[in-house]
C-alpha cells in the first residue's frame, strides 16, 4: 500500500481498513514517554510522537492480532473512538511506521 498525495496537501494519506492486520516495521523503535512514546524509524530517519497511551498500546498489540479492528476490540477501544484511531494507523502507514502484514 503506497502513500498517495491528496490533491491540494502535500502530505501522504493512505486508506487504511481496520480488517487489515499490521506489524510495527521492523526498522522502529519506540520509546516510552509521559505522553505516550515516540517512535523512530531508523532507515528513514523519521521520528513521529504518539500522544496516546491507548494508540500506543495499540501498536504495541497489533502484530498479535488478525486485523487492527480485532486488535481494538481486545484492547476494549470504545468502538466510538475507532475512527480517530484509523486516521493515526494511516497516518502511521503513510510514515513507514507501520506496515500491512500478510494474515
Amino acid at each position: 500500500m503506497a502513500p498517495t498525495v491528496a490533491p491540494g496537501t502535500s502530505s501522504p494519506s493512505v486508506e487504511v481498513d481496520l480488517e487489515d492486520a499490521f506489524e510495527l516495521s521492523p526498522q522502529v523503535s519506540l520509546r516510552p514517554e509521559p505522553f505516550g512514546a515516540l517512535a523512530y524509524h531508523f532507515g528513514n530517519r523519521r521520528l513521529t510522537f504518539l500522544r496516546s497511551p491507548d494508540m500506543v498500546r495499540l501498536v504495541r498489540e497489533l502484530e498479535h492480532h488478525p486485523s487492527a479492528a480485532a486488535a481494538l476490540s481486545a484492547l476494549g477501544i470504545d468502538a466510538r473512538r475507532w475512527p480517530s484511531f484509523r486516521k493515526a494507523l494511516a497516518n502511521l502507514v503513510a510514515s513507514e511506521m507501520l506496515r500491512v502484514r500478510a494474515r
